[in-house]
């Protein structure tokens, strides 16, 4: 089986008759219409969906099968996902994130860095995950500045490493000056 690109992910019931709330992930959230079956992670259970219509910022969505709110809500938090090769062809500087997985990640000097494992998103952007060959996986923002290029025909991505925050000895200011002193408030000196 091909990889699975997760499309969106049912939250919580929406009333009695068996209906949820759907975030789709999609450029035209309509799109999981179109995509047949949608697919748990495992693969192994599979999702019809009968009816969706538009809400505020999602979908209101309903799957054949599941006609009341109990079923509904055993359905919160579940992602559903297609296979890849479903999804439309993309333009020549367009991708997947699932295409990324298992690239070289490499700096902008051309040194090995390691491999994507992961594009991650836990609300306040996108982050690459990248495991290099010892040591623990770097999570960097998945942002233009720090990735300038994806070379999917190539096989890697160009990660500009960030400035790392070297920490401050007290008492000196970053360019190596001693620091002023605050004064503390109340207690003893």
């Amino acid at each position: 089986m091909s990889a699975l690109v997760c499309v969106a992910r049912i939250g919580a019931a929406h009333g009695v008759r068996g209906a949820v709330k759907l975030w789709t992930f999609t450029e035209d959230p309509f799109a999981v219409r179109r995509y047949g079956p949608l697919l748990a992670k495992d693969g192994k259970r599979q999702f019809e969906l009968a009816t969706a219509r538009e809400a505020k910022d999602h979908l209101v969505a309903t799957f054949k099968g599941v006609t009341t709110r109990d079923e509904a809500e055993r359905l919160n938090g579940i992602e559903l996902y297609v296979p890849r090769e479903k999804l439309p062809a993309t333009e020549a500087d367009e991708y997947y994130h699932t295409d990324l997985i298992g690239l070289a990640a490499v700096t902008t000097d051309g040194d090995a860095l390691g491999r994507v494992l992961a594009i991650h998103n836990f609300g306040a952007g996108d982050i690459i995950e990248i495991a290099p060959p010892k040591g623990t996986t770097m999570l960097l923002p998945f942002s233009n500045a720090v990735v300038p290029e994806v070379d999917i025909a190539g096989g890697r991505v160009v990660i500009a490493l960030p400035q790392e925050v070297e920490g401050e000895d007290e008492g000196e200011e970053p360019d190596g000056a001693p620091s002023a002193r605050r004064p503390r408030e109340g207690g003893d000196p």
